[in-house]
This record gives C-alpha cells, sequence and structure tokens, in this order.
C-alpha cells in the first residue's frame, strides 16, 4: 500500500530537487529525508532521482510520479481548507424539523437572522407532526428539530424551550360564546375538529379531555391548520390551536375565542436532538443561538415573545 508519507517527502524532494530543502519545508531532518526516499524507491522498485555532483535530477518515472503527487497534495490542501471552513461555519448544512405552527410563524424570522450571521450555511427545513420529526431524528434525516413533546425516547435528548397557549376557538356567534368559560364537557357535546394524530397539539387535547373523564366528538382530523380554521369560521365544529395560529382571525373576527375554566394550558415545545450523537457545527450553533433566546424573565414565552427577542437582537446589533 501506498505510503502518503513517503509520498509527501517525495514531492517535496522533487519539487526542490534538493534534501535539504525538503528537510526545511517538512521540519525533518535531512537524514530523514534521505531514508524515507530510499524505502519509497523501494516500494516504487524504481529509481526515481540521478545524482550528479551535488545536484538532483528527476528521473523520467520521478517526473510521472511528481505530476501525481503534485495533484494529490494540491487535494490534501483543499481538504484541509474545507474542513477549516466547517469548523468556522463558512460551509456546511443545517439539517432542521419543526412543526407546521413554527414552520410558518417562527422560523421564517428565526432561520433569517441565523442566515445573516451565519450566511455560508445551507438551510434544510422540514416540517410535520412532532412525532414524525422527532422520529426523524433517528434516522438521522434531520439533526435537531424543534417540537411538542410527543413521545419520550431514551435516544433523544430534550431541552425546554417554548410554551404555547392553547386557544378554544369557535364561530362569531357560536351559543358557546355567550359563556363566560367553558369546561372540557361542555366542549365534549359540540362537534370537535382535532389535530392529526401524532401531532403534540393532539396529545395534549386528548389528555385534557381525559383529565376531565370525558372524550370529544371527533367530526374531523387533519394536519391542516387552515382548514380547521376555515371549518370552525363556517361553523362546522369547534377546535383547540395555539393562539399564534389564529391571532390574525381573531383580530379581525373571523373566528371568537372562548375562554376555559381553570388556568391556561400551554403546549410545551422543545428543542430535540440525539443524546449520543455529537452535534455538526451548523447544528450546534442553532442550538446555541435557540438557548440564547430562552429567558428566565418571560414564563411562559411563545412564538410572540421569540419573534420579539429576534427583532430586539437585529436592532441591537445593527446599531
Amino acid at each position: 500500500m501506498l505510503n502518503f508519507n513517503q509520498l509527501r517527502v517525495f514531492y517535496h524532494a522533487a519539487k526542490n530537487l534538493n534534501y535539504t530543502a525538503a528537510a526545511s519545508e517538512l521540519f525533518i531532518t535531512q537524514p530523514a529525508v534521505t531514508a524515507q526516499m530510499k524505502a519509497f524507491e523501494a516500494y516504487c522498485n524504481l529509481k526515481l532521482f540521478k545524482k550528479k555532483g551535488r545536484n538532483l535530477f528527476l528521473t523520467d518515472e520521478g517526473r510521472t510520479l511528481f505530476e501525481y503527487a503534485e495533484t494529490i497534495l494540491q487535494y490534501e490542501k483543499e481538504i484541509e481548507n474545507v474542513i477549516e471552513d466547517m469548523h468556522k461555519l463558512k460551509r456546511g448544512v443545517l439539517s432542521l424539523g419543526t412543526t407546521k405552527a413554527y414552520a410558518r410563524y417562527f422560523m421564517p424570522l428565526m432561520l433569517s437572522t441565523f442566515h445573516k450571521n451565519i450566511p455560508k450555511i445551507k438551510i434544510q427545513l422540514n416540517e410535520g407532526r412532532s412525532l414524525d420529526m422527532t422520529y426523524s431524528l433517528l434516522d438521522f434525516k434531520i439533526e435537531v428539530v424543534v417540537v411538542a413533546k410527543t413521545v419520550e425516547l431514551a435516544e433523544v435528548e430534550y431541552v425546554p424551550f417554548s410554551k404555547e397557549e392553547m386557544v378554544v376557538i369557535v364561530a362569531p356567534g357560536h351559543k358557546l360564546t355567550k359563556k363566560k368559560a367553558v369546561s372540557f364537557k361542555d366542549l365534549a357535546q359540540q362537534p370537535f375538529i382535532m389535530k392529526e394524530s401524532g401531532s403534540g397539539t393532539r396529545k395534549l387535547v386528548e389528555q385534557s379531555f381525559a383529565n376531565a373523564n370525558c372524550e370529544p366528538n371527533i367530526l374531523m382530523e387533519t394536519s391542516n391548520t387552515e382548514f380547521i380554521k376555515q371549518l370552525v369560521q363556517r361553523g362546522e365544529g369547534v377546535s383547540f390551536l395555539v393562539r399564534e395560529a389564529i391571532a390574525v382571525e381573531l383580530k379581525e373576527k373571523k373566528l371568537a375565542e372562548v375562554p376555559l375554566m381553570g388556568p391556561p394550558i400551554f403546549l410545551d415545545v422543545s428543542i430535540a436532538y440525539l443524546k449520543n450523537q455529537a452535534l455538526s457545527p451548523p447544528a450546534k450553533a442553532f442550538v446555541d443561538t435557540l438557548t440564547k433566546l430562552k429567558s428566565e424573565n418571560i414564563d411562559p414565552m411563545g412564538i410572540s415573545d421569540l419573534m420579539i427577542k429576534i427583532l430586539a437582537q437585529r436592532r441591537n446589533s445593527s446599531t
């Protein structure tokens, strides 16, 4: 098998046509160069140098090998530069997964800020059910996800990130709007439009009904939040969504919020990644960025609070 250390010594010796100069460039002794060249010529079973007086010359075979050695070592330098670029975040891929709500309302601003600070990183954003995104970590399809915790996996590290307030929504003029507050037993009497199985919202809603010893009367289930809002707006049923997803419709009075009895209900969102796998430099930089957004002074902190903090940081960095 070719000894690349010997090939490197040969390249420097052939380039300089001088063993002493090669030794100086390689930070080794001249006898070490001589020994390596003897070993390399023995391996090749070829004479690579000829000597006349104090002058060194390449043989035809030596010139041929020098051209190949030059190409190989040029690639070696390029590889070293690529490795350095990856460490310095001048090259690489950030593979993310998140819920559809976060993909729509939070990630555009978050990723544009990340890209502004680290412009050379290519970003791949996947969206879907919290359950699917979490399992994608196990298949190495995605490196970091921002999702609701729907399943406990020993291989996955969950870092609490934010809390999203859940809101009961109905059509304007719905009879439930006449109540000061509703219970889950009240909601169980209504046709319910539910998020799909595997979503964090679905798991939280089902748990909330179970805690109240009742079950939802599911009319329809879908992964499409916009479709849910349209159905509710038309009076087809009631639903339970994160506040940020229906903030515009509430403001425009296309949907109505019905207060729940008892304390507010929040969907816990986490940053998740594999425990025993080192994060790539882009993924580590992204996780560090998200972690810095967390604040003990904002509790609970939802998408709106996060976006306010990001905008504030961008303003501070530009002044």
